[in-house]
């Protein structure tokens, strides 16, 4: 697949149009069209000559996606299905708050680690999206929304693990962040991962302050492993060891990601066991509602168990918070996308 411009940093096309024999400016130019004006199309670029423009639209075209569908929810939320140039399909959505809009975006066409709750890894894996599919979706998604507040905050929570597609989620992460480009603020990038050590190994030497969201589901190996298969390859032990190692090196809070499954997660032995695991170091853990998939049996914990779950871990110093769903209507909330219209 030819590169897109939204999978060059502003390095990459200043080097190129200098050994182009083009004034290296150029580059901030572009990069001023797409990211501070919002404009996607090399013909609208007034400022740089015609004949460039030309050029660089062959060399460089802007990334072959398209808004398929677009469903509000009634509480604002909004999901996004986004047509690929080789007909996959990717789902996005845009969370508004009172003080903050969050974007969850995704970084695999399909999902390969069958998490037995989760709708996005139904279809399987097709193929890793490249940094400006994912920079593309955010340029969409701020264009739809304008009306509705500017993107504060990215998470990497949409379909795909992406630690599996590390190098392009990691290039997208740092034109996220670039000033040049659309200036979100690390600690306001969150990556979440189902438990992909030697991605969190080598994101703790990045260097980067986003947030680390770790999906664990379950206290215990042989519970974790029969929600999700990569529990086989990298068990509990081990994904701790790699964790509380992240939060040494990078002096940052790790995220833990909890979902309350009645009878199953949500019980007094569960508590027990993640207290031990969770206990003494820099996390915290954020309890998620089971949302409906119509394919899995799991029902959702009452409010009451919740409650009771939450507090037996507070009162023994574990920080928790719970997530509120959000477009559960519009089948956008946790554990809901999938790849299909």
């Amino acid at each position: 697949m030819a590169p897109s411009i939204c999978d060059l940093t502003l390095a990459e096309l200043t080097a190129h149009l200098k050994a182009d024999g083009e004034p290296e400016y150029r580059a901030g130019q572009v990069f001023d069209w797409i990211y501070k004006k919002r404009s996607f199309a090399w013909e609208a670029m007034s400022s740089l000559p015609g004949a460039l423009r030309a050029k660089l639209s062959r060399q460089f075209p802007f990334p072959d996606m398209r808004q398929i569908e677009m469903h509000l929810s009634e509480d604002g939320t909004r999901k996004f299905l986004f047509g690929l140039c080789d007909g996959q399909r990717v789902e996005s959505v845009f969370i508004p708050a009172e003080k903050r809009a969050t974007l969850c975006i995704s970084s695999q066409a399909g999902c390969k680690f069958g998490c037995g709750f989760c709708a996005s890894g139904l279809g399987g894996w097709k193929r890793d999206l490249t940094p400006g599919e994912i920079i593309g979706q955010v340029l969409l998604a701020k264009k739809a929304c304008a009306d509705a507040g500017e993107v504060t905050h990215i998470v990497f929570m949409g379909v795909g693990e992406p630690f599996d597609n590390y190098d392009n989620v990691l290039k997208a992460v740092r034109l996220l962040n670039a000033p040049e480009a659309l200036h979100i603020a690390a600690r306001r990038i969150t990556i979440s991962t189902c438990g992909v050590l030697p991605g969190i190994e080598r994101l703790a030497g990045e260097g980067l302050q986003v947030e680390l969201s770790v999906s664990l589901h379950a206290s215990n190996d042989a519970l974790r492993s029969s929600l999700m298969p990569v529990n086989r390859k990298y068990p509990l032990a081990a994904l701790m060891k790699a964790c509380r190692a992240y939060a040494r090196k990078t002096d940052r809070q790790v995220t833990f990601e909890y979902i309350l499954i009645k009878g199953l997660t949500c019980t007094d032995k569960c508590a027990d066991e993640l207290y031990e695991i969770l206990r003494g170091w820099l996390c915290k853990i954020n309890f998620i509602a089971c949302n409906p998939v119509g394919e899995f049996p799991h029902k959702p914990s009452s409010r009451d168990e919740i409650g009771r779950f939450r507090a037996s871990l507070q009162e023994r110093g574990i920080v928790t918070t719970f997530r509120t769903p959000r477009g559960k209507d519009i089948a956008a909330a946790c554990g809901q996308l999938r790849n299909a219209v």
